[in-house]
């Protein structure tokens, strides 16, 4: 019964930690580029009263044993890197990735992080930025008298100045993929890092070698489907409850035990 109470207990435990991971995907569900995250649970540590295949006699051996389970743990909270449906908001500096990839953006401190949120805008002196004033990296500067800014699905920027219809290029946007997106590290503002999980960033040109091309004036939402994550938010709360029912039941056997002598 003591085993029973704190099986649930983990239960309860791993079943709050997953309430927790679907509030958060509920609260981005208007953020741009983001990804929903998924709790991956393991069952615990098994305590083993008769090991499966021990000898019964001589000639027979046990067809399974008896081996009881001690509760479950989470063990990793996912990505999911599934492609968001788009928007389009007709910004010039409003870009979206279709396929696999990142935008690579500069920190403060010089470290390169990754996006998938394409809202950027320029800053005082016309270096594209992400809504935090984090430059893209490679750097793109619009020059300041630019009419227009035309973002090929390549990543080859161009502008036109006052009084010519001639193009100018300015730069090329350059997208970052890993090969296990999962094992980025998550810093918030819609920004990861890259670690020993998830791999050093390959670069690359958009629209070649795997990589997801580029289209101006969209940006992608974020993956989360509402209903699904009420499904598994009900799902989670049912499971919680019969977890904290079987913590009373195991509670009411403790107690008729005690009172047996009574």
């Amino acid at each position: 019964m003591l085993r029973c109470l704190y099986s649930a207990a983990t239960g309860m435990q791993a079943q709050a930690m997953n309430v927790d991971v679907i509030s958060h995907n509920l609260a981005n569900v208007n953020t741009t580029g983001f990804k929903k995250s998924r709790a991956e649970f393991e069952d615990l540590l098994y305590q083993t009263v008769r090991e499966p295949g021990a000898k019964s006699t001589i000639n027979t051996d046990v067809p399974s044993g008896i081996q009881i389970g001690l509760g479950a743990r989470p063990v990793s909270v996912n990505k999911i890197y599934t492609q968001g449906n788009f928007k389009e908001t007709g910004g010039s500096l409003d870009l979206v990735i279709e396929g696999d990839g990142f935008f690579q953006v500069t920190m403060p401190d010089g470290t390169v992080a990754y996006t998938r949120a394409g809202s950027f805008s320029k800053d005082s002196t016309g270096r594209v930025v992400t809504s935090d004033g984090y430059p893209m990296e490679p750097p793109l500067t619009i020059p300041a008298d630019a009419t227009s800014v035309t973002i090929g699905t390549d990543g080859t920027t161009t502008v036109t100045s006052p009084g010519s219809t001639a193009v100018t290029e300015i730069g090329t946007i350059q997208l970052a993929k890993f090969i296990n997106p999962s094992g980025l590290k998550s810093i918030g503002k819609n920004l990861f890092t890259q670690t020993s999980a998830s791999g050093d960033a390959v670069l690359g040109t958009p629209g070649l070698e795997g990589f997801g091309t580029i289209s101006q004036g969209f940006v992608e939402i974020s993956n989360v489907d509402i209903v699904e994550e009420l499904i598994e938010m009900i799902v989670a709360q049912r499971a919680y409850e019969t977890n904290s029912r079987s913590v009373r039941t195991a509670d009411e056997m403790l107690n008729r035990a005690i009172n047996l002598g009574r």
